[in-house]
């Protein structure tokens, strides 16, 4: 099926606008439709289906990620809505299959790869505990109402899941006392298994809820992940409001309450007084008197706050961490020849992330700043016309993933976000003015 005709028209008044610079309307095109292009199928029973790239797999926060900037069309374009709706389906039936997994095969076959224990079910393809891919699957589907309005998704089932990720949250909340869950892996470095006895290390109760894995899938250092938990704490709070659509008060209340003590718990555990940047979040905390003050490249991050609509752009926390995190101070902040930005352990040291980049550019209203960042994406492709995983500053041919499909999502997302924000043509001037090499 030819899923890109859906969207293809629709692009071509922004890209008049980046004719200006060599190549930008073609990389913009193709990596706006490169999800639809090359990782979008239907299983057999009509369900919607979004490999990450090159690894044949679904995960809940890429196959969001890697839709989201075609949303704002589902309202005019009744096949793309469909195509969405059974995505929000088919997420909603792998959460209900197993809350604790991350990444999905497209069926039931068994395919795994690695060596676990405990041993997934044949559905799964990793089963590694990452609050943000429960928070991606709510994020996908409030998204989506709120562009459409469309309430079609809301099934029994939808319910099901939204439930059923509540009581995981809540479960969480009390990792050490109430959880079953572990994952362990042999033969493989130690960022993709977890501590004492596949528990993790301890955590002290904090109103939070524990994560095993980061977004990156490398395990957490400390168990309350701040990033996701202020998003777990927002989706619950939309998913609250789904809830009382259908009259599920009930649900919606325990959400809110779970939202509150989530939020509560960030405030009080997960920021700290820099002696540089005054008070920042925390990357991680486990509410022994520990943090892990870093931000990682994937969404949710530290950044990325503002972009998932978890705080103000101008919050003064938000905006003191953002100095703290494009700065030396973090770990995984890199810099070269040609470009500077997030990276992450999960990649090799030294290699910056176009992801973090464009995420960058999303949280400023300084087109300066847009356009530099613009500037480096556009000479860091590697004469490609796509984005990577990773590249080396200095060195833009060393990359990671040839093929991954949430990167150039969010290069499509950023150029377009200008262009809605008004700001695309002068940002487009600049980088003509100065030139993209």
């Amino acid at each position: 099926m030819d899923y890109a005709s859906w969207v293809k028209p629709r692009l071509k008044h922004v890209m008049r606008r980046l004719y200006a610079v060599d190549g930008l309307a073609d990389m913009f095109e193709k990596c706006f439709l490169n999800t639809l292009e090359t990782t979008a199928t239907e299983t057999e029973a009509g369900e919607s289906f979004v490999i990450t790239g090159d690894i044949p797999a679904m995960w809940l926060r890429d196959s969001t990620e890697q839709v989201l900037h075609y949303i704002r069309f589902a309202k005019d374009e009744p096949k793309l809505a469909t195509w969405i709706e059974r995505l929000i389906a088919r997420q909603t039936e792998d959460v209900l299959y197993d809350p604790y997994a991350n990444a999905f095969n497209r069926e039931e076959n068994g395919r795994h790869g690695y060596n676990d224990t405990p041993a997934p079910g044949k559905r799964v393809w990793e089963r590694k505990y990452e609050v943000d891919s429960l928070c991606h699957m709510i994020y996908l589907a409030w998204c989506y109402y709120e562009a459409t309005g469309s309430t079609r998704f809301m099934t029994d089932e939808f319910y099901a899941a939204l439930e059923r990720i509540r009581h995981v949250f809540s479960v969480e909340q009390y990792h050490f006392e109430r959880s079953h869950y572990t994952f362990e892996r042999t033969d493989c470095p130690p960022s993709d298994t977890l501590t004492n006895g596949g528990m993790g290390d301890p955590v002290g109760y904090t109103g939070m809820t524990w994560s095993g894995f980061r977004p990156s899938d490398d395990a957490c250092r400390y168990g309350y992940l701040i990033p996701a938990n202020l998003f777990a704490a927002a989706m619950m709070e939309k998913a609250a409001l789904m809830c009382r659509l259908d009259g599920r008060d009930t649900l919606a209340d325990r959400m809110e309450k779970q939202g509150g003590q989530m939020r509560q718990g960030v405030m009080e555990f997960g920021t700290v007084e820099h002696p540089k940047f005054g008070r920042i979040y925390a990357y991680e905390t486990d509410g022994l008197g520990h943090c892990n003050l870093m931000d990682d490249a994937n969404v949710p991050s530290l950044l990325a706050l503002p972009y998932l609509g978890l705080c103000d752009l101008h919050d003064e926390i938000y905006q003191n961490t953002r100095r703290f995190v494009l700065s030396s101070e973090n770990p995984c902040f890199y810099e070269g020849r040609l470009a500077r930005g997030v990276g992450s352990p999960h990649t090799p040291r030294g290699y910056v992330w176009p992801i973090a980049l464009c995420i960058q550019a999303m949280t400023t209203d300084d087109v300066a700043e847009q356009a530099e960042l613009l500037r480096m994406l556009l000479r860091t492709d590697a004469r490609t016309g796509f984005m990577h995983e990773s590249f080396h500053p200095d060195d833009a041919t060393r990359f990671t993933r040839e093929w991954f499909a949430w990167a150039n999502s969010m290069f499509g997302e950023m150029l377009y976000r200008f262009y809605e924000a008004g700001t695309l043509e002068e940002i487009v001037a600049r980088v003509k003015a100065d030139g993209a090499e």
